[in-house]
């Protein structure tokens, strides 16, 4: 979670008796993680934010599930070459495709075309998307939190929301379900959760919600997920009946251009690009940057046994020097147990290069301490010479 941040209309104390109006008092919801022990919001409705009725029909975005797998492999998706959803499953919440999966987390691609028709409650997870094509707004409890490409959009678990996708724009995101939570690395905070000074982001990076007070938008369906199943509610009132809130969890957005990449006179470990810790993986971002500066480094990252996590390397670019046949959209996965490196070539060409030159790569990068299986939509994208790519002339 972020920071502490209010919005709209107050009582000037939590749990008491606040009238919205005369003779009108309003629900206070609690929404605390970690039982009563974590970061919470407070968010004061103008009718009973409990009252939805259970209905028929509650569907999403299907449950990964593993196919066989007979060789340990590198391995190679083209995201965008996954279907894209018929006209009836292109909202956000039906359009996800797992891709890769362990118990911690679900990496998948979104390929929206309209807006989500109801509203959608994941309680198995924090939703980390990242906003490769598109734009458009997250609205919630919380308000309107607008997004474009390049942006990570963070929406806690238990947030009611809807994205509505800008018209007329192509869409694609690579969404990571965090069903251990996510979080920002504690290493970057100080003793009272304030955003250290050598952290490679500040506050001032992150977008919160736009308050924009009760709204109704005639929507009165509600979907939550719990244990990979969906259940269906409907509402007699809008939920977006919020005249305030106050708290340290709601969504937020940091483009990924925000961050603050560090450099060395040798190659840096990916550590040093941690952006989020999901519990069960770390994620970072790869950004522009200035490489290496001894006289002697090889910029070029060196061959790596990953002995205890998975790699996976989503490309927004295809600005990457180690790697042939990479693109936008590509997705990468190096399981534990076999070293991986760059291509052949890549690591030799690199001696002696020009001291101080520049990478302008862009990618989202996950060390998963779980293994991860593929689903059959990764079958469908899959390079499948990307293994045998690496083999010597």
């Amino acid at each position: 979670m972020l920071d502490r941040w209010c919005a709209g209309r107050l009582p000037a104390k939590p749990h008491i008796v606040f009238e919205i109006e005369p003779g009108v008092a309003a629900y206070e919801e609690c929404i605390t993680r970690a039982g009563f022990e974590g970061p919470f919001s407070l968010l004061y409705h103008r009718y009973r934010p409990h009252e939805a009725a259970p209905v028929d029909g509650g569907h999403g975005f299907p449950a990964p599930a593993a196919v066989p797998t007979t060789h340990l492999l590198r391995r190679h998706y083209r995201c965008f070459d996954v279907p894209s959803p018929s006209d009836d499953d292109a909202t956000p919440l039906l359009a996800r495709t797992p891709l890769l999966y362990s118990e911690a987390v679900v990496l998948g691609f979104v390929r929206p075309r309209r807006p989500d028709s109801g509203y959608f409650v994941n309680g198995d997870a924090d939703d980390l998307y990242f906003v490769q094509r598109g734009a458009g707004v997250l609205r919630s409890v919380f308000g309107d939190l607008r997004f474009g490409q390049g942006d990570y959009v963070c929406v806690p678990k238990g947030t009611l929301h809807r994205f509505v996708p800008d018209a007329g724009v192509d869409q694609a995101w690579l969404s990571i379900e965090c069903k251990r939570g996510l979080d920002l690395p504690r290493h970057y905070r100080n003793s009272v959760g304030q955003l250290k000074m050598d952290a490679p982001y500040s506050h001032r990076d992150f977008r919160r919600p736009e308050f924009v007070g009760p709204l109704d938008e005639g929507v009165r369906a509600i979907t939550v997920k719990r244990n990979d199943a969906f259940f269906a509610f409907r509402s007699s009132h809008s939920p977006l009946d919020v005249v305030g809130w106050d708290g340290s969890a709601y969504p937020f957005a940091l483009p990924i251009l925000s961050f603050q990449p560090r450099v060395g006179l040798v190659h840096l470990p990916p550590p040093v690009h941690a952006t989020f810790e999901a519990n069960g993986a770390l994620i970072c971002s790869f950004v522009p940057r200035l490489l290496d500066f001894h006289p002697r480094a090889n910029p070029c990252p060196y061959p790596h046994a990953s002995v205890d996590v998975d790699e996976v390397l989503f490309y927004a670019n295809g600005a990457f020097g180690s790697r042939r046949g990479i693109g936008e959209g590509s997705l990468s996965h190096h399981p534990a147990g076999i070293p991986h490196g760059p291509h052949p070539g890549a690591y030799e060409r690199a001696f002696g290069g020009e001291t101080g030159a520049r990478t302008e790569e862009v990618a989202v990068m996950l060390d998963c301490s779980a293994p991860l299986q593929r689903t059959r939509a990764a079958l469908g994208c899959e390079d499948v010479g990307y293994h045998g790519s690496f083999a010597g002339p």
